[in-house]
């Protein structure tokens, strides 16, 4: 078979017969839980363009979960990254320290939102930042209790696992979990109960928040609040200006911090270069990680001074934490977002993404019978989640078809994933680096597919 448009050029079909051996050669020696949701094996990648080993090219709207924000195999990046490996590829920073380590520490500290004084420590993965995250909460604050939110992402490690909160598949049989986890309501407004108005719902949820405090626990005993400012995993919900800035009040009257978990929201994703800068919280501790380094394994930490000087000597770190060549990758897509303007062409993809649903909804509605409508778009810039449902007026998750939209996808040279509670949602994670026509093209693809869906077909 042969399927050739302006940038999706299949020659087999997909899964092609390389990747089917390759398929069947991990499952004999990959342990079964790391499953993947393409079953193709990548040759190469260039832009939001990958290559499979049997020829077959697709258009990605992944980005590596939210990794590729300035594209696969970005010249600058494989530059600096071939670079600093000629150099020295490793020292453990605690041991022997290097300059790219402090360099990055300035130039993000200098982004992060805040008006103080900053400081920084990097880590290898979002779960270890996390989890750092909250060491220093407790060591500064003295206390131990951290409160988290319905929906949340923040890992898969103990106590990451301890905050996220959909239980399958992440927490199930994995028990017991890291103590002292509070849990409260998101404002997940597309999904507020009946008769209440988005204001409402979103003033119910900080009210809980509030109340948490008297029935959950005592807030002299909590040491954070951890959140993202656009919940990933959870939907692609963002979280309300007015709930957010009802946080930051309890947060200052309780003395207890506030930690935003940028892993997947930050490097200019949501059309600024933190999600927290137009959603107007200032948060004393930020997760940041994924886009930084191109995929390159590189998290950090950055928050306050006085808080981030909490811990004593040696208790932050890790073997690999920071590395060299991970660093300079850094460094390349922090020069690449600026030159590039790729802040501001992750609004122009969100404008893009809006029009392009927007119409699709419109089709899928006038659809006699339609098995398949779009209950709600929704994010920041380029961080679009789509969310299917099978009735607009019921709002009923369209969970099996948004899982064949997928599959179909894919299968025509798109690769999208989904997100969410229900698992009803398209999670839109394109490379900043997309061409207008590739867009165009991947959203005719999965528009057709939407159609054919909705139509039974």
């Amino acid at each position: 078979m042969t399927q050739t448009t302006r940038h999706v050029r299949l020659v087999t079909e997909v899964p092609g017969p390389r990747s089917r051996e390759i398929m069947a050669r991990k499952e004999q020696v990959v342990a079964r839980a790391m499953s993947v949701h393409v079953p193709v094996a990548i040759q190469e990648g260039h832009g939001a363009l990958v290559t499979d080993v049997d020829g077959n090219v697709f258009i990605d709207l992944a980005g590596g979960m939210g990794c590729m924000n300035v594209g696969h195999s970005h010249p600058r990046v494989v530059q600096a990254i071939q670079e600093s490996a000629a150099r020295f590829t490793h020292t453990d920073f605690t041991v022997i320290m290097y300059e790219s380590y402090i360099r990055l520490a300035e130039r993000l500290t200098a982004l992060a939102p805040g008006d103080f004084p900053k400081k920084a420590a990097f880590f290898n993965s979002g779960a270890e930042a996390v989890e750092n995250a909250v060491k220093i909460a407790r060591k500064y604050t003295g206390r131990r209790a951290i409160i988290t939110l319905e929906g949340a992402f923040h890992g898969r490690t103990n106590m990451a696992m301890a905050l996220t909160s959909k239980v399958k598949p992440y927490k199930e049989g994995f028990a017991p979990f890291a103590p002292e986890i509070y849990r409260v309501p998101t404002p997940y407004v597309y999904r507020r109960p009946a008769g209440m108005s988005e204001a409402e719902y979103v003033r119910f949820c900080a009210d809980f928040l509030e109340r948490a405090l008297i029935t959950q626990v005592a807030p002299e005993e909590v040491a954070a609040i951890i959140l993202e400012p656009v919940q990933g995993e959870g939907g692609f919900v963002p979280l309300h200006p007015d709930y957010l800035a009802r946080v930051s009040q309890l947060a200052k009257k309780h003395g207890f911090l506030v930690i935003a978990d940028e892993i997947q929201t930050g490097f200019g994703r949501t059309g600024t270069f933190f999600a927290c800068e137009q959603l107007g919280l200032v948060p004393d501790l930020m997760c940041v990680g994924k886009s930084l380094a191109a995929g390159m394994p590189l998290t950090g930490v950055i928050g306050r001074a006085e808080v981030m000087d909490a811990p004593g000597d040696s208790t932050l770190g890790g073997t690999y934490v920071g590395n060299p060549v991970a660093c300079a990758a850094a460094h390349a897509v922090l020069d690449v977002m600026e030159e590039e303007n790729l802040v501001s062409r992750a609004r122009e993809i969100g404008d893009l993404f809006r029009r392009r649903f927007q119409a699709l909804a419109v089709q899928l509605e006038s659809i006699p019978g339609s098995k398949l409508q779009i209950g709600e778009i929704r994010g920041l810039g380029a961080m679009i989640g789509v969310e299917l449902v099978t009735d607009r007026a019921t709002r009923a998750p369209a969970t099996a078809q948004t899982a064949e939209v997928v599959t179909r996808a894919w299968q025509r040279g798109v690769v999208a994933v989904k997100c969410g509670i229900y698992g009803n949602t398209l999670r839109m994670l394109v490379p900043l680096v997309i061409t207008d026509d590739q867009l165009d093209e991947a959203l005719d693809i999965l528009g057709q597919i939407c159609v054919e869906i909705a139509r039974g077909e």
